[in-house]
């Protein structure tokens, strides 16, 4: 039994220091822009899911309804502004803060649950998601004092976390008929079409890059992605939702340690207090809306 136990907790130990180094390649491949990053970020996803889909989940896009379909382009679209909003965000910001303030998506999460679905709050909901927004406060007044560029990224942090709360609110109802595979291919390949699309508006350079960027582009399409929250879903087999959406809560820890020896970052005590008030509430957040049934945060664990 302690074996089978061991089994997904080191699967959620290796997710987690997998996701931490997403914000960490996108610094290191700092001459290219965020769209560019996002787009093969996806683009790649989509090739090495390819031969998978194409032989053995293929027979399933002829059961999906229209209305599957628009919801998913729709997610799609959501999800490539997301990674352009957080990408762009590590140009101006730390990878601490950046981090952080995307975290806070399942708050923003619940709140499109209340407006959309007439998700209730609790008091203990409430009471997290005021914790949280307080130590979103202190880090984005730190970085504001630091530099204004600073305190632009964290606010384009945190319109990647709403914009990644409109993909999990857009798919949720999807996923209950559509394979978590197959799903996911569609939106990774619509969000890959309308990154490039938005490239070629903006004029931006598709090659030219360095050698050293190609393997960045491949690393975040493999680790974050594929040994990240492919591992988490997993390790869902074995133990709770709440327990790999509690896990997650330390990318920012691991994103932050990362980005100290890597990039010679340096964590201010704004961003130590603020990071650790947010991941107090988001923590005291999840234990008070894990027994609820319809919860979206069960949906941020196919994040990428």
């Amino acid at each position: 039994m302690g074996n089978k136990l061991f089994a997904p907790y080191l699967a959620l130990t290796i997710g987690v220091i997998s996701v931490s180094t997403a914000a960490i390649l996108v610094k290191l491949a700092h001459d290219a822009p965020a769209s560019i990053i996002a787009n093969y970020r996806l683009l790649l996803a989509v090739l090495i899911m390819s031969p998978y889909i194409l032989l053995k989940r293929r027979h399933e896009f002829r059961y999906i309804q229209k209305k599957d379909w628009r919801l998913s382009i729709f997610s799609g679209v959501f999800l490539a502004f997301h990674f352009i909003f957080w990408f762009e965000s590590l140009n101006y910001t730390s990878v601490a803060s950046s981090v952080v303030l995307v975290t806070l998506q399942p708050i923003f999460a619940f709140i499109g649950t209340y407006f959309f679905f007439k998700e209730r709050f609790t008091y203990g909901a409430i009471i997290s998601m005021v914790i949280a927004i307080i130590g979103s406060i202190i880090i984005s007044w730190g970085d504001f004092k630091i530099s204004g560029l600073a305190f632009f990224g964290d606010m384009l942090a945190l319109l990647g976390a709403i914009m990644v709360t409109g993909y999990f609110l857009l798919g949720q109802n999807v996923r209950k008929r559509i394979s978590l595979a197959t799903y996911t291919f569609v939106v990774y390949g619509v969000s890959s079409i309308t990154l490039i699309l938005y490239n070629i508006v903006n004029q931006e350079a598709f090659i030219g890059y360095p050698l050293d960027h190609w393997l960045i582009f491949l690393a975040l399409a493999i680790v974050p992605t594929f040994l990240g929250h492919t591992l988490f879903n997993w390790a869902l087999k074995w133990i709770s939702t709440s327990t790999i959406t509690m896990g997650m809560l330390f990318e920012p820890v691991g994103a932050s340690i990362l980005a100290y020896f890597i990039l010679g970052e340096v964590i201010t005590w704004f961003q130590i207090l603020g990071g650790f008030i947010v991941i107090f509430g988001l923590m005291l957040f999840i234990f008070s809306t894990s027994r609820r049934p319809r919860m979206i945060v069960e949906e941020s664990k196919d994040h990428i």
